[in-house]
This record gives structure tokens, sequence and C-alpha cells, in this order.
């Protein structure tokens, strides 16, 4: 897969009008290259839950471009009729819960989504095992969510994240309920996910623990991104 990744220009985002209005976006910039993590910091308040919901075409900015993978999702307007198929074939989410359906196997969670997208069951099932061997979890692939530990749990949710093989991931909080080893493990995953399948990942995070492995970080200060190089430190 390859693609432009992600590339955000000029987003603003204002919440309601006259004098009571907000502005949560002000003019951020930002670009992910295919198979690059990226990370996204910024203390509480400073518009990345924001960002991360224009991004997700859960909420409309103001103003601005988008492009995620090679499609022009966003410029001054949606660009994207259907947002809700956008949601599912062009984004994959990893939130700080893995929100795994209970009643559903490991398998079932993640075919799910391809299944309702129109892939077949021998398809989707036939990704899911392949995203599981990959995330080195297939012997889980009939376990209950129920039966797994948290970092198990966590990689299930990638793999569901990835099932229709988007362009772009935007991982939450992903590490948050973590201990350091199942934390970097983690990041070690979405690193390798992201050359293999081309992606561009925005990671949203506190966590000092991960902070030190991104090549690239962007600070988000009241509405505006401010890029800097990143340690880059490798994940042992």
């Amino acid at each position: 897969m390859t693609g432009k990744g992600i590339y955000i220009e000029g987003l603003k985002k204002r919440y309601g009008r006259g004098d009571t209005a907000v502005d949560a976006l002000k003019g951020v910039d930002m670009r992910v290259a295919p198979g690059e993590v990226v990370g996204l910091i910024g203390p509480s308040g400073s518009g990345k839950s924001t960002l991360l919901k224009c991004l997700g075409a859960v909420i409309e900015p103001t103003q601005g471009r988008m492009i995620l993978g090679e499609e022009v999702t966003y410029d001054n307007g949606w660009k994207t009729k259907d947002l809700r198929a956008l949601r599912r074939d062009k984004i994959g989410f990893v939130f700080q819960a893995p929100y795994l359906i209970p009643f559903l196997n490991v398998t079932d969670n993640i075919a799910l989504l391809p299944m309702l997208a129109g892939t077949s069951n021998a398809e989707s099932r036939q990704r899911a095992v392949e995203l599981l061997t990959a995330l080195d979890v297939q012997h889980r692939a009939q376990a209950m969510p129920s039966q797994l530990s948290g970092g198990e749990q966590q990689r299930v949710a990638i793999a569901r994240g990835l099932i229709n093989r988007p362009p772009v991931i935007l991982a939450d909080e992903p590490t948050a309920p973590l201990d350091s080893q199942r934390a970097l493990a983690v990041i070690r995953i979405l690193n390798d996910m992201a050359r293999r399948f081309e992606t561009a990942i925005i990671v949203v995070t506190h966590d000092e623990k991960i902070i030190p492995t991104f090549k690239r970080i962007y600070h988000i200060r009241d509405g505006v991104t401010h890029e800097e190089k990143g340690e880059g430190r490798t994940i042992d």
C-alpha cells in the first residue's frame, strides 16, 4: 500500500459563535508519511482530542485541508460524502481501552469490521488470522476477550484497527493502562505494522515511557502544533 499518509494544512476548529466562540484549533499543520509513527503530545485542553476527532471524521473542522491516504477528505468542507465509509475503510482506531465485544471471540472481533464493509466471511477471517499471526497472538484466535491479558487485548485491538488495511491509524493513549514492558511492546508493534503495511500512524500520548521512541513529535499548545525531532530511541 502506498499513499500520501496524513497531510493537514491550516486546520481550524471553532466551537460556538460570537462572544462565546472558542478556537480549539487555530491552524494546525501536520504531515505523517506512509510507514511512519509520529507522537502527538500536549497538556489537557490543548486541542489533541479535537484534532483527533477532526482527523477521524467525528466532528467537522471549521477551515483547512486534510488528506488521508491519497484522498482529499476535507478542503474547507467535506469532500467525502459518506463519512461512515471513510471511518470504516480509511481510518483505523486504537484506543486506551481495547473495547472488544465481550460475547465474540478474538477472530470474530477482528473479522466483524470487514464483513460489515461487504467482505466475505472467509476472506475476513483469513485476514484476521494473518494479523493475529503477525502480532504473535494467533494461539488466542478462539479465546474470548475476558480470557486475554491486557497486552493481548491491546494486540487484538491493533489487529482490528489494521483489518481493513487503512492508510491511517489514530491511536489515542494506547499504552496508558500498560506497564513499561507491555507499553514498549505495543509501540514496537505499531512501528512494525506501519512499515509492513505502509500505514501512517499518529499516537496521542502522555506516557513518558514511550515518548523517547518517536523520531518526530508534534507538540500542540493552544490549538497550534509545533514539530520537533524526537530521540527515536531503539526499542529492544
